[in-house]
């Protein structure tokens, strides 16, 4: 079916108590193995393009890769930008048929990331598209950031609460203790600040860097509000290990499509766990 917005679907998931699998797509077998997931999970989907992804693939490729594969099936499937991290970006992702977008000026002061997130949500509501924005900051395992600095860079939910009146976002991309590539799943989320985000403001939140958090963390950070969750890294690790699976069976093959296969399917079986996990299977 034709790209649908993400905002119908993460109220439904908010208000039902489960969550949206939003998958980072590089290529084609990451799109086909996504939605193909999906549509045997009967789950709604969100694939995410990232800046690298975008820079990789190019920005029409990886909208057009989605379209075609997204027209095959009959699920729910939104096209989303993730840590889009300026307005311009924003603007030409837009243009470009993207149905979801996300500005991210977690390393901006406050009044800059609530002046360029207000503006992004007036002109895209203008066409009917939702407004993902951060508050707060999720860093990246590359940092080194230890369990203090993890916390000095949480989602404040008084400033959530204040964030989301001056902007009108459509979700809120939370800081609660997940961290970008982590390759170990090891975090715990701080479920009382979820708890006391949700108390203050009444909208999906979102979870990025999920990879590295325990599963029992994401079931019950779901309970308190979660709707869209955000894979990426497990998806790249099931990506590589598909190929080195491939290799090793096949070392004399030339014929990258046949080595590619392994990759997708592993791919696939990650999102499938996720939704699963999630509670978002048999929701279309």
């Amino acid at each position: 079916m034709p790209l649908t917005t993400s905002k119908n679907i993460l109220i439904r998931a908010y208000k039902e108590g489960w969550a949206v699998g939003a998958f980072n797509a590089n290529n084609l077998e990451y799109v086909q193995a996504i939605i193909e997931a999906c549509a045997e999970e009967k789950a709604p989907v969100i694939l995410q393009a990232s800046q690298g992804a975008i820079k990789y693939a190019g920005l029409h490729n990886i909208v057009d890769m989605i379209k075609n594969v997204a027209d095959s099936v009959s699920i729910p499937v939104v096209l989303h930008l993730d840590h889009g991290t300026d307005f311009k970006q924003n603007v030409e992702c837009l243009k470009a048929g993207f149905t979801s977008l996300m500005f991210d000026g977690s390393l901006l002061s406050y009044q800059d990331n609530v002046r360029i997130s207000k503006s992004l949500v007036d002109m895209a509501h203008a066409v009917g598209i939702p407004v993902e924005a951060e508050l707060g900051r999720v860093g990246g395992s590359e940092e080194g950031i230890d369990e203090k600095e993890i916390e000095m860079l949480m989602t404040n939910p008084e400033e959530a609460e204040q964030f989301v009146k001056e902007t009108g976002i459509d979700s809120l991309a939370v800081a609660v203790g997940s961290i970008h590539r982590l390759l170990k799943q090891e975090a715990k989320l701080d479920l009382p600040r979820i708890k006391k985000i949700r108390e203050k403001i009444d909208l999906p939140l979102v979870l990025h860097g999920s990879s590295g958090v325990l599963d029992e963390y994401i079931v019950e950070g779901i309970k308190l509000g979660i709707a869209k969750i955000n894979v990426a890294t497990e998806l790249n690790k099931a990506f590589v290990q598909g190929m080195k699976v491939g290799l090793n069976k096949f070392p004399e093959e030339v014929d990258p499509r046949k080595i590619l296969k392994f990759s997708k399917d592993l791919v696939k079986e990650v999102v499938k766990n996720k939704v699963r996990l999630f509670g978002a299977s048999n929701r279309v």
